[in-house]
């Protein structure tokens, strides 16, 4: 078959594009190309796209991954021309992310993580179209002492049938099926694990600590720490991890490539800083650990620092700022979901 052709701009598809990754992952490439965001609001949210729906270049269909589409079909997209430039690339987000709420949403995350991948990939095979999956420092199991870094050629420790194991097993299988379909199909397919990301557009009251820090410091009331005084992860701006995955998408590498911040962060630290950032009055309380929310490994982000010339730019307390001024401008919206659980 001849390649689709491509009439002005590309057509990009993403998957899960109105979450927090993904809506500023449509925000960049809507920039320059035509982009198609699915998404069925299981966790990504109307309003961080509300701002793009007027744009010419922008289409949003909601839809479950978890089933299967035909965009040839869908009238809204005739003036993209799908039926005859089809898709030059997929980027995959499309899975629940909650910790407070993890145990609500099994059924959901596993069929995200199997059904939805694979009606993804139907679509690239369909369109030979670039794929990239949004995998997870999850594939990679819990945090080894004896290790301080993990690379991309250490296989992990996870329990398939362990409570998480709809997401942190699936994520492996999602990367099995990629893997998979790439040399069944001869698809140009990238994997990219994601670790831990922070930045404006995070749910609140759903146990990601970093938008909670802010906003009860902002009211001056307890920083809650799920875990304890040791409890340290990695942060890399969302902004950074953005930047990263649209230039892996670009190359003729396919990874898996570790993508975040291989500086180690106490929580205790950053939510001192916030307090200072903020001029706040508030104290850090702790918690029992929630069971979306333990320590993970650091990434070794070598690989991508070699084939693509990418690492993290953004500081962090450029990135907090960020954040502080997302949630002061929004915080007369967000006070009702803080205060009424919506489970």
């Amino acid at each position: 078959m001849p390649k689709n052709i491509i009439f002005d701009k590309k057509n990009i598809l993403v998957a899960g594009g109105a979450g927090f990754i993904g809506s500023h992952l449509c925000d960049e490439l809507v920039k320059e190309n035509k982009v198609i965001c699915i998404d069925n609001f299981v966790s990504g949210e109307e309003q961080n796209i509300d701002h793009l729906l007027k744009n010419p270049n922008f289409v949003f269909i909601k839809h479950d991954m978890t089933e299967p589409i035909n965009l040839d079909e869908l009238p809204e997209l005739e003036k993209f021309r799908v039926k005859f430039q089809g898709l030059q690339e997929i980027y995959d987000l499309a899975c629940p992310t909650s910790p407070k709420f993890f145990e609500n949403r099994v059924i959901e995350t596993v069929l995200a993580n199997s059904f939805g991948v694979k009606n993804a990939l139907e679509l690239a095979v369909k369109h030979k179209a670039k794929y990239m999956l949004f995998s997870s420092s999850v594939v990679y199991g819990p945090r080894r002492v004896d290790l301080k870094r993990i690379d991309e050629q250490y296989y992990g420790y996870v329990n398939p049938i362990a409570p998480r194991a709809c997401y942190d097993e699936g994520k492996r299988f999602a990367e099995t099926l990629v893997s998979t379909y790439k040399t069944a199909h001869n698809l140009d397919a990238k994997i990219v694990r994601i670790f831990r990301v922070y930045g404006s557009r995070m749910k609140f009251n759903q146990g990601h600590m970093i938008p909670d820090f802010v906003f009860n410091a902002l009211e001056n009331k307890d920083l809650i720490i799920y875990g304890d005084e040791d409890f340290t992860t990695s942060l890399c701006h969302v902004s950074d991890i953005i930047s990263a995955v649209i230039k892996i998408m670009q190359t003729g590498e396919a990874g898996p490539f570790n993508v975040g911040s291989e500086l180690e962060n106490k929580l205790v630290d950053v939510a001192n800083l916030i307090i200072k950032l903020t001029n706040s009055n508030s104290k850090i309380t702790f918690q029992e650990p929630l069971l979306f929310m333990t320590p993970l490994g650091i990434p070794d982000i070598s690989l991508v620092k070699e084939k693509i010339g990418w690492f993290p730019v953004i500081r962090l307390e450029d990135g907090l700022k960020e954040v502080i001024d997302f949630v002061k401008a929004h915080k007369s919206l967000l006070r009702p979901e803080m205060t009424i659980d919506p489970f």
